[in-house]
């Protein structure tokens, strides 16, 4: 009855085209109603959601501190240019390049005849006047007058002094390591005449390496001698080597607003040199917080949330403040989340607050996360 009384309605309005389209168009609709509930219209099936299948995780309570990233130069921790204090000619070289040496290591002797033969002459002119003077001394003063034992006295002095002076002139002469370390490239040959500034070498003690960087002054508070610093070089990228602050600058630069920082970091192996770049991480301000996995997390613009789940497997969408990331967990804060709450890691894409979830097992979760699908099970 109803498809009669369209057709007729049509049919006195429209073409006989256009009659045609319309008639198929309200006869393929009303197909469609009639095969709805005879009550509601809704499609059999479209009962209740069933619980979202998730991952849970767990928010944990850990000891964490800041970290502040800032790029370092390795300096030796002590680095002297080798040079002669007098004008002569080299008669020796006792070393190779890059040679490991110790303290008072003979490295270059230079020519000395003239001052062995001062050597020579002030040590006899010592012993006679010693000789001089025990004679007076032996033969009493009745014999020997009081001014001639203190003349004998002074000649000894005198003669001593000049010893001691060409034995200084002699050292002058040999050039030996001041401190323990690694040389660097030989500058000078047998015969070369070296003056007073002449590079021979240079020795760098590198068992020990300093650590120079600068950090914003925002950050003076937390930095402090002690503080644990981790560096990586370009060169060694797969190693970590690690140090204490000793000691900071005594002034911020009144034009970056930095303060220069001192790190101390052992070098045992010698794998680090001088003037290396360093990428350092520098630790301070331990502190409890909350941790979760970063997954867990779901970003609304500047919003952030988690979805908790309480005793009745329900998701309950609370709000958080993201503190900071660290690789693969985020710190977070807020009053309604604590230690031990259980939180959804893994399904949060299908999730709205007071759904019904269902735990399943990490391993059937979705490999690239956040994604499981409404309709997934355990099975």
């Amino acid at each position: 009855m109803l498809v009669q009384g369209l057709a007729r309605i049509v049919n006195s309005l429209c073409s006989q085209h256009i009659r045609k389209i319309i008639l198929v168009g309200c006869i393929t609709a009303l197909s469609a109603c009639s095969k709805e509930g005879p009550e509601t219209g809704l499609r059999p099936g479209a009962g209740d959601r069933p619980p979202t299948p998730v991952v849970l995780g767990e928010i944990k309570e850990q000891f964490l501190v800041d970290e502040i990233e800032v790029i370092g130069t390795m300096e030796a921790f002590e680095s002297v240019m080798i040079s002669s204090s007098v004008t002569d000619n080299v008669s020796s070289v006792n070393f190779k390049d890059g040679q490991l040496v110790k303290e008072g290591d003979v490295l270059v002797t230079l020519t000395s005849d003239e001052q062995v033969a001062e050597l020579d002459e002030a040590r006899a002119n010592l012993k006679d006047s010693v000789r001089q003077l025990e004679r007076l001394e032996s033969i009493g003063k009745n014999l020997a007058s009081q001014s001639d034992i203190d003349l004998a006295h002074a000649a000894v002095d005198a003669n001593r002094g000049r010893l001691q002076a060409i034995e200084a002139r002699l050292d002058d002469r040999i050039i030996r390591a001041p401190f323990s370390g690694v040389l660097g490239f030989r500058q000078v040959s047998v015969g070369a005449l070296v003056t007073p500034g002449t590079e021979i070498t240079t020795l760098d003690d590198i068992q020990t390496l300093k650590l120079d960087f600068t950090v914003p002054e925002v950050y003076l508070a937390q930095v402090q001698p002690g503080n644990l610093v981790t560096g990586i070089s370009p060169a060694w990228p797969d190693q970590e080597f690690s140090g204490r602050v000793v000691t900071l600058g005594s002034r911020v630069d009144p034009v970056t607003r930095a303060i220069s920082v001192r790190a101390e970091i052992p070098n045992p192996e010698l794998k680090l040199r001088p003037g290396m770049l360093m990428n350092v991480t520098l630790y301070s301000g331990q502190y409890l917080g909350l941790v979760v996995e970063e997954s867990a997390l779901v970003q609304t613009g500047s919003r952030a949330s988690v979805f908790i789940i309480d005793q009745d497997n329900n998701a309950q969408q609370t709000p958080v403040t993201l503190v900071k990331r660290i690789p693969g967990q985020v710190v977070i804060s807020g009053g309604a989340v604590k230690a031990g709450d259980r939180v959804v890691v893994d399904g949060t894409l299908n999730l709205r607050h007071g759904a019904k979830v269902h735990a399943v097992e990490d391993e059937q979760s979705s490999v690239s996360g956040n994604s499981l699908g409404p309709n997934r099970d355990k099975s």
